[in-house]
C-alpha cells in the first residue's frame, strides 16, 4: 500500500479526492490537511508515502508548506492546482522550484465527464512519484553560493553548432529554467525544448521560463523557421521535430514509450537533420526517454550533454544516457549554461535553414 497525505481546504473536494484515491486498491490515504500548517505536521507525524498538495491554502499556503517540507521531513509532493492561468502556473512553477515533483489540475466537478479521467491521472502520478527517493532541500542561500562558486566554462574547440535540444522530465523545469537564465539574450542558436508536463500547463510554463530566463520562449506552433536566441517549447500531446527546410513541426505520430511528446522523436530529428551541428542535452527524468537517441546524435558528430546525478531529482534518462556512452559531458546546470555559451557560440554563422 501507497500511504497518501491529501492536502486540500475544500471539505467537498477534499472528501472527493480521498473517496477517488481510495478506490485504488494500491493507495491509502493516511491523514487530510486543510491548511499548509496542519500539512507540514501531518507529514512528520505520520511520514506519509507521497502528498497531494493543493497550492492555494490558508494560512501558509502549498508553496511554503512545500519548502518546509522538503526541508524538515522530505517527501514526493505533487503539487495541484484549479486553474492553469499564468499566475496559477507560476506558483506551481514555484513549487516545482521548492522540491515538488510534478504538477497537476484538480479533478473537475462530479458531473463532468473528464472527472474521473483526471482521477485517473492523479492516482497514476501519485503512484510514480512515490518511488521517488526524494532530497532534503537546503535554504536557497546557500544553494546560490554553490552555484557561484562553478568553475570556468570548457572550452570547446572548433565545434560548430547550429541548433540545442533540450529533453527533461520529473524535475525538469527549474533546471530548464536554470539554464535558459545562464545564457545571454544574444544566443546564437535557437533552442528546441521537450519537458514531460502535464496537459493545459505548457503555456503557463513557457510564459514562466521567458518571465524568469529574459528570453523569447515561444509554444511550438508548427511552420515557423526558429530563430537564434529564442526557446520553442513541444505543445501538448504533440512531437516536436525538425523538417527537412530547417522549419519546425508538430505532429500527431504515434507516442513513444507512451509519450507524447516525446524527447527521442525530437534528438532523432535534430540528428537526422544537423549531423554534427547540434548539441543534445539531457535532462532529470524518470525512465529513458531520449537516452538512445542522445547516442544516435553524439555517433554523428554532436555536442551531447548529461545532467549529473547529484543535481537531478531523478536520475533515470541522464543515468541511461550515461551508461549507453551517449554522453560526452556530464554536468550540473549552471555547468551546462556555461558549457552551451562557449560551444554554440563556434557555430554562430552557421544558419538553421541553411545547414
Amino acid at each position: 500500500m501507497i500511504d497518501v497525505l491529501v492536502v486540500e481546504d475544500s471539505q467537498v473536494i477534499r472528501e472527493y479526492l480521498v473517496f477517488a484515491l481510495e478506490a485504488d486498491p494500491e493507495l491509502r490515504v493516511v491523514a487530510t490537511a486543510a491548511d499548509g500548517e496542519e500539512a507540514v505536521a501531518c507529514v512528520a507525524r505520520r511520514r506519509p508515502a507521497v502528498v497531494l498538495m493543493d497550492i492555494h491554502l490558508p494560512g501558509i499556503d502549498g508553496l511554503e508548506a512545500t519548502r518546509r517540507i522538503m526541508a524538515s521531513h522530505p517527501v514526493p509532493i505533487v503539487a495541484c492546482t484549479a486553474s492553469t492561468r499564468f499566475d496559477e502556473v507560476h506558483t506551481a512553477m514555484r513549487a516545482l522550484e521548492a522540491g515538488a515533483l510534478a504538477v497537476l489540475k484538480k479533478p473537475r466537478g462530479l458531473g463532468d465527464p473528464q472527472a474521473s479521467v483526471d482521477c485517473a491521472a492523479i492516482i497514476d502520478t501519485l503512484k510514480l512519484m512515490s518511488e521517488v527517493k526524494v532530497v532534503r532541500r537546503w535554504n536557497r542561500t546557500a544553494t546560490t553560493a554553490s552555484a557561484a562558486a562553478a568553475p570556468a566554462p570548457l572550452e570547446v574547440a572548433g565545434h560548430e553548432a547550429a541548433v540545442v535540444a533540450i529533453g527533461a522530465s520529473t524535475g525538469g523545469p527549474p533546471v530548464v529554467l536554470q539554464i535558459l537564465s545562464g545564457l545571454s539574450p544574444a544566443f546564437p542558436a535557437p533552442i528546441l525544448v521537450v519537458q514531460h508536463i502535464s496537459a493545459g500547463f505548457t503555456v503557463g510554463f513557457a510564459e514562466w521560463l521567458a518571465a524568469g530566463s529574459g528570453l523569447p520562449v515561444h509554444v511550438a506552433q508548427g511552420g515557423e523557421t526558429p530563430l537564434p536566441g529564442h526557446v520553442y517549447v513541444a505543445p501538448d500531446d504533440r512531437h516536436l521535430v525538425v523538417g527537412s527546410r530547417g522549419e519546425l513541426q508538430t505532429t500527431l505520430d504515434g507516442s513513444q514509450s507512451g509519450l507524447r511528446p516525446s524527447v527521442g522523436v525530437l534528438f532523432r530529428s535534430v540528428a537526422e537533420r544537423f549531423g554534427r551541428r547540434a548539441v543534445g542535452v539531457l535532462l532529470t527524468g524518470m525512465g529513458r526517454d531520449g537516452a538512445e537517441e542522445l547516442k544516435r546524435m553524439a555517433d554523428q558528430g554532436a555536442l551531447t550533454v548529461a545532467q549529473d546525478e547529484e543535481s537531478c531529482t531523478v536520475f533515470g534518462m541522464p543515468g541511461e544516457a550515461i551508461r549507453l556512452g551517449a554522453a560526452g559531458f556530464v554536468f550540473p546546470p549552471r555547468r551546462i549554461a556555461e558549457f552551451l555559451t562557449v560551444a554554440v557560440r563556434r557555430g554562430a554563422n552557421q544558419g538553421v535553414v541553411n545547414g
